[in-house]
């Protein structure tokens, strides 16, 4: 592996990341499609209640979002240490703990819900169709945090491909309910909230045939399965998984701020957000195409105790993510226009797109080092030091959008938001070598 030219780490590298990068669009582009579908609705009411009642949906799924990232990490060393018991033992545990967390949120619908509608403090109208959104949806949570941690088993094993299959049917079959339930049946939001609860139990039933079938490809076939039960390695996933979640708490907050301050300068603000946020998912989503290829190389180096193939893999994958930030952020450039055109026939609100539209264009530069790293240390499974590095960039953001809100309104939220994503960068790229020193040369541990 190590005697690998720079040409063949670039073919590994676009090998695993082009079928994620194709999967990981259609995540944003869902969302851009329930934007658009509602954008042509009556008035931007729509929109406002499909933003606050997605909300917590998304800060939810973000948060537990450690389910596929803490199992991709743990799977992948286990592969490079071809340990095939233990990742079968690394699924079951976090599948069990998904269902149960997914469980307790729709038991916890009511109460959630309120402190949702607190938090955004939204206009009467959106806050009634905000609500209708909700209380459809909760009930995809169970599956769709179980396929969180199909995701995480696959993108572990570098079963990329199967990645792709399970995201196009969920994010495609999303889509058709969309219009379906929306125009067919006129459901309104309703209807969007129904599609995407459908098409999250489907997803998570074909993502289970599929980790099946890859486990069956490494010789397990339903045999019982060793060390499930292992007190050392729950210990160790839940805390993994509790620093995971803090770190994505912390991560949570200043996309959320983006809805909040939003939704208190008024529904045409909102609409605006949420507009552009679509965009930032897109670029997010994108550019993660590499750092989830990342996660998965990195960890089998990891796992096998590799420094060489470690550094390679960070090397040519960043290389490869900052060429993809550069053509995306000259692409929004060029289109922002046509994109907020393409999303809504509201006139108020493609005008007030347009004035925050810039913070989207230079975004990509800034972000692609915090995406790129994330997956670095995702697959090496360095839960603590991202808790930490996220922590600081929360209080940086904290400290920026105090000041910057007051004095500039929703140029400040957006000011806050792309200093976040600098600082994440800046504390990602010192604490790297410190990875490194982990792995042993020679089996000798340098620590």
């Amino acid at each position: 592996m190590n005697t690998l030219t720079t040409g063949d780490w670039y073919r590994r590298v676009l090998s695993l990341s082009w079928p994620v990068i194709l999967a990981n669009l259609t995540v944003p582009m869902v969302g851009i499609a329930d934007t658009a579908v509602v954008g042509r609705l009556p008035d931007s009411s729509y929109m406002g209640g499909v933003a606050v009642g997605a909300a917590s949906f998304s800060a939810f799924y973000w948060v537990f979002g450690f389910l596929r990232m803490v199992t991709t990490g743990l799977v992948a060393q286990s592969y490079g240490a071809k340990q095939t018991d233990e990742i079968v033992a690394i699924g079951v545990r976090s599948g069990i703990i998904a269902l149960g967390i997914g469980i307790l949120f729709v038991a916890l619908a009511l109460p959630i819900y309120h402190l949702t509608a607190h938090i955004f403090d939204s206009s009467a109208l959106v806050e009634e169709k905000a609500a209708n959104y909700f209380f459809v949806r909760v009930w995809g949570a169970p599956a769709l945090l179980l396929h969180f941690v199909e995701l995480g088993v696959l993108f572990g094993l570098q079963r990329m491909r199967a990645v792709l299959a399970v995201t196009l049917v969920f994010h495609g079959l999303n889509a058709i309910l969309d219009v379906l339930f929306v125009y067919a049946f006129d459901l309104g939001v309703t209807g969007v909230a129904l599609g995407t609860a459908i098409s999250e139990w489907s997803a998570a039933l074909l993502g289970g045939y599929f980790v099946v079938k890859a486990l069956g490809e490494l010789g397990w076939f339903f045999q019982r399965t060793v060390g499930l039960g292992n007190p050392s390695k729950i210990r160790s996933l839940g805390g993994l998984s509790g620093n995971m979640m803090l770190r994505t708490l912390f991560v949570q907050i200043p996309f959320l701020g983006v809805t909040a301050v939003g939704a208190r300068m008024g529904d045409l603000v909102l609409a605006a957000n949420l507009l552009l946020m679509q965009y930032f998912y897109l670029m997010s989503y994108t550019l993660d195409g590499f750092a989830q290829a990342a996660e998965s190389l990195a960890g089998e180096a990891f796992g096998a105790n590799d420094r060489a193939r470690l550094r390679a893999i960070t090397k040519y994958s960043t290389v490869c993510g900052v060429g993809l930030a550069i053509v995306i952020s000259g692409c929004y450039a060029v289109f922002t226009p046509w994109m907020i055109d393409a999303m809504t026939d509201l006139s108020d609100v493609r005008q007030t797109a347009y004035e925050f539209a810039p913070w989207i264009v230079f975004m990509p530069l800034v972000a692609i080092w915090a995406f790129q790293m994330d997956g670095i240390y995702i697959g090496t499974t360095q839960m603590r030091s991202l808790r930490n590095n996220m922590f600081v960039a929360l209080i940086f953001y904290l400290t920026i959008a105090l000041w910057a809100v007051p004095s500039f309104g929703n140029h400040g939220m957006w000011m806050a938001l792309t200093g976040f994503m600098m600082v994440r960068s800046a504390t990602l790229l010192w604490g790297y070598p410190r990875i490194e020193r982990q792995i042993s040369i020679n089996g000798e541990t340098n620590s």
